[in-house]
């Protein structure tokens, strides 16, 4: 089989949450724990940080890859979902797993896949943690796809766990109030492991407390006593809180030597370490072209608070989501003095287009519908003067299909 080949063969023939949804949720462990067992049990072979959260999972865990490598350890990272090319679900030290590696687990181990049905979340986290272990990494960067507690990650036992900013996604599988979302994420949490929580919040605090102390985990809210004077090249002003919760995690690294200039360091070289795409990623100036993975209320709340703290004539925004969105609350979000651009990912869970303009109707937005997110972006380059700024958003595919 060739690499394109292998990966036809992943996306279409086995269900995947990010283009079938909930039906690609099988909701146990049950697979993932016999699949480990097969490859030899590789996640009990190299040490790890698992990193659960709505927000903000993706850009901590870059940063805490970017701050270990710059203390000189051999760093895999986990990540999902990819932006441009599968690879990026799996590096070490910022350099993704070759594309002989995917064929040669999926090939070698072919009969056994399709055996037993795997899901392409499955296959993906047992390849990714057989590949930490053969390469003898120092520690592993494992961020959660979905949830935690049933999340096919969740086989690991860390050296500390980290929870992210918590907000309502995936409600028809997590749950429709915070306390039952954060539920879902304290899955997480070992016994005896510590736990570090980024962000305070009324409704989840109690949550993770008591599991906590269920578990004898030590836990820690982050922005309650982390002291933060470090930057970051990521930019965004929702960063600072995901820098409470790595700093957090630093300080639990008790068998890791990191020094404050690993840490300085490693803050301000992330995207060089660890190759991170989408996140307020910059791919224009003139005019300012923007692009984000934020898709939820909580992190479209982030970027309108960062979109009033620029400079610009006019602003245009490329929306597209997928159909689990709750649509109404992140429309009551968004700015009215923009030019909007309507577009659906090249998804089976692409949200149409046209639901999408006339929903928005009802907000008083100006917008267009399109046929792609291609032309949805070229349209917005082509209305836009030197002094403008284009954002492009709204689902992390959005994203994808114009990087």
């Amino acid at each position: 089989m060739t690499y394109q080949e292998v990966l036809d063969w992943m996306f279409v023939q086995l269900p995947m949450y990010q283009q079938k949804g909930k039906l690609a949720h099988s909701g146990k462990l049950d697979a993932i724990i016999e699949l480990s067992s097969f490859l030899g049990n590789p996640h009990k072979k190299f040490k790890s940080i698992h990193v659960a959260g709505t927000n903000g999972k993706g850009s901590s865990s870059h940063m805490l890859a970017s701050i270990l490598q710059e203390a000189g350890y051999k760093v895999g990272l986990y990540t999902s979902p990819h932006l441009k090319d599968f690879r990026e679900r799996i590096k070490i030290n910022g350099n993704c797993i070759s594309e002989k590696e995917v064929v040669n687990f999926i090939e070698g181990h072919l009969p056994y896949l399709k055996a037993n049905e795997l899901s392409f979340f499955e296959m993906t986290v047992g390849m990714a943690f057989d590949y930490f272990a053969n390469q003898n990494v120092n520690i592993a960067i494992v961020e959660v796809g979905l949830g935690g507690r049933l999340d096919s990650t969740n086989i690991i036992t860390p050296e500390v766990s980290l929870i992210t900013n918590i907000s309502f996604d995936h409600v028809d599988m997590l749950g429709d109030t915070l306390e039952k979302i954060a539920s879902e994420k304290a899955g997480i949490i070992k016994s005896n492991v510590p736990v570090v929580i980024s962000e305070t919040q009324k409704e989840t605090e109690p949550v993770f407390s008591v599991i906590a102390e269920r578990k004898n985990a030590l836990i820690t809210f982050a922005d309650t006593v982390v002291e933060d004077d470090y930057k970051t090249s990521l930019l965004g002003i929702y960063q600072s809180k995901n820098i409470k919760g790595v700093l957090g995690v630093i300080k639990q690294l008790n068998s890791f030597k990191i020094k404050k200039k690993h840490i300085k360091a490693g803050l301000l070289k992330v995207v060089e370490n660890t190759g991170l795409l989408g996140r307020w990623q910059v791919l224009s100036k003139r005019p300012t072209i923007i692009c984000d993975t934020a898709h939820n209320t909580e992190g479209i709340k982030l970027i309108v608070e960062q979109l009033k703290k620029q400079e610009f004539d006019q602003l245009h925004m490329v929306l597209g989501f997928v159909k689990d969105k709750n649509l109404d609350a992140v429309l009551a979000l968004l700015p009215k003095n923009a030019i909007y651009y309507y577009c659906s990912p090249s998804i089976e869970r692409g949200l149409d287009v046209h639901l999408l303009k006339s929903k928005s109707m009802a907000y008083g937005f100006n917008g267009v519908c399109y046929d792609s997110v291609n032309e949805a972006f070229n349209s917005a380059k082509k209305m836009s003067n030197s002094n403008d700024f284009i954002y492009v958003g709204g689902s992390t595919f959005v994203v994808a299909e114009i990087l």
